[in-house]
This record gives structure tokens, sequence and C-alpha cells, in this order.
């Protein structure tokens, strides 16, 4: 069953764009995220969008940031929080630990997750110092 969508979807391509232009591959539904999230091997980034200021303002430009690192994910995804339910609902099923946060960003290896940044870990603070959490994350995690 689809749930209602919260605004209407003219107005979400540009937020969409922002992050698919850069090669972060959308995941619309719950079975699109678990094909893309179940049996992954290597890294995979999961980027939860949203409408609100701190991810068009920080979260966003730092993922934009941290992919032009020498050292990025394996594959890079997003799921759209209010818009797309059931994907972001899924995709959260996988953030062990954590509850539901939008804007938010994952780090998964081999499945597990390995790095979060949550709303509050991104609210409040400059797209700089995210993308140089996610980028030390990648460093960490992520193999050249």
């Amino acid at each position: 069953m689809s749930l209602p969508m919260m605004y209407p979807e003219p107005v979400l391509i540009p937020m969409r764009q922002e992050l698919t232009r850069l090669g972060v591959e959308e995941l619309r539904t719950a079975a699109e995220v678990d094909a893309a999230l179940e049996q992954a091997t290597g890294t995979t980034m999961v980027v939860v969008n949203s409408v609100c200021g701190c991810a068009a303002r920080f979260a966003r430009p730092a993922v934009a940031t941290a992919l032009a690192h020498a050292v990025t994910p394996d594959r890079s995804v997003t799921v759209f929080a209010g818009q797309d339910r059931e994907a972001t609902e899924r995709a959260r099923a996988y953030f062990t630990g954590y509850p539901p946060s939008s804007p938010s960003i994952a780090l998964l290896k081999d499945g597990a997750l390995v790095f979060m940044l949550q709303r509050r870990d991104i609210e409040g603070r400059n797209a700089d110092a995210i993308a140089a959490d996610l980028m030390r994350a990648f460093d960490t995690h992520c193999t050249p």
C-alpha cells in the first residue's frame, strides 16, 4: 500500500536532483532499498534526504563535497523522508540502534552499519564540518 505524499512532486525535483546529479542512486520503494542493501558488499552510503533547511543548507552540500574526496563508498543511495515513506522506513531498518532522523547519512560496510550522522549531528553545523566527518568515515571504512 502506497502512503500519501506530503509535498507535490515538482517541488521536490531540484532536491532530488541535487543528489542524483552527483551519481547518488535514488531508491523510491522498499523493494529497491532491499535490493540495494540486503546483499550489499563493500561500502554503501545511504542519504535520507529531506525538504528541511538543514538538508538543503548542510547535508546535501556536505555529501557533494565528500563525494569529491579521493576515497568514497562503492555505492551511494538516497531515500526521501516524508515522500517515499516505505523506502525511507525500510532504509531506516538497516540503521540498527538509531531512531528515525531526517536528514541523516549512514555508511554501511558489507551490509552492517559502521557510521551514522543523524539530524542532531547535522543541524547547526556547517557543510564543511559535516563533509569532514564523512570523509573521515570514508577513509576509515572505504577502499581507496
